[in-house]
């Protein structure tokens, strides 16, 4: 089975629709769909975006709940201005259904040898950033499963753990496949869908083929301009805007 996982798409339909034309053009089809929380806060397509993320879990996928999907059911804790003032404006331009698809979500989800949550394993609920080796470290050994896969932190990496113990980062190349050894535990950071944080504006997502056990990431450009655009004629806070181009 290849699964195809995408992760803090933040309401951006270019981006997002960009993603799911390069999955849909792969020579080997992919079989299952899981998002990994964030698809709204920052952009200005959040009704669009849970639409199109609702249906296609009707039809399959599988989809757990982010701090931004959850600020955006209740309120904006602990959020900076301009995050805070983009959930405020993503509340307003979401409507009953689409609040209660992202009310619904769970926090994890384990499918076979694979944990989906989109912060730290250990407290889900905290949204803690896995952004170091002592970090990852505490989230994989909070796990039950072999894998873990998150996002949050819009940053690709991948950290490997020995069965002695010693964990292993690892900085993955576009297009090249990772194999996650059956000797160790591996944790996936997927990267960000709709807004980058490592100077690459192109979208990030990855597959990972069940049967190679081989993780493989993917930066998809995408028009960036409009995307921008649409954030300014919002009225949404122009750094959301410029940090696209910056992919920071």
């Amino acid at each position: 089975m290849l699964i195809a996982f995408l992760t803090d798409i933040h309401s951006n339909r270019e981006a997002f629709s960009a993603v799911l034309a390069h999955a849909a053009a792969r020579t080997k089809p992919v079989d299952r769909f899981v998002f990994l929380g964030d698809y709204v806060g920052y952009g200005a397509d959040p009704q669009w975006t849970v639409e199109t993320i609702a249906e296609m879990v009707d039809k399959g996928a599988i989809a757990i709940r982010g701090n931004h999907d959850e600020a955006a059911v209740g309120a904006a804790h602990g959020m900076n201005p301009a995050a805070a003032s983009a959930i405020e404006w993503t509340n307003r331009h979401l409507d009953k259904a689409a609040l209660r698809f992202l009310e619904r979500l769970p926090l994890e989800v384990v499918d076979d040898d694979r944990l989906y949550v989109h912060a730290d394993a250990s407290a889900p609920d905290r949204w803690l950033y896995v952004i170091d080796g002592e970090a990852a470290r505490i989230s994989l050994e909070a796990a039950e499963t072999r894998l873990v896969f998150s996002g949050h932190v819009h940053v690709p990496a991948i950290y490997g753990l020995s069965n002695i113990g010693k964990l292993t980062p690892f900085k993955p190349t576009p297009g090249v496949a990772i194999p996650l050894l059956a000797q160790r535990r591996w944790l996936g950071l997927i990267g960000s869908v709709g807004q980058p944080r490592d100077g690459d504006p192109a979208a990030a997502y990855a597959t990972y083929d069940t049967h190679s056990a081989e993780i493989t990431f993917h930066r998809v450009p995408y028009d960036v301009d409009k995307a921008a655009e649409k954030i300014l004629a919002a009225g949404l806070p122009a750094g959301l805007a410029s940090r696209l181009h910056a992919g920071r």
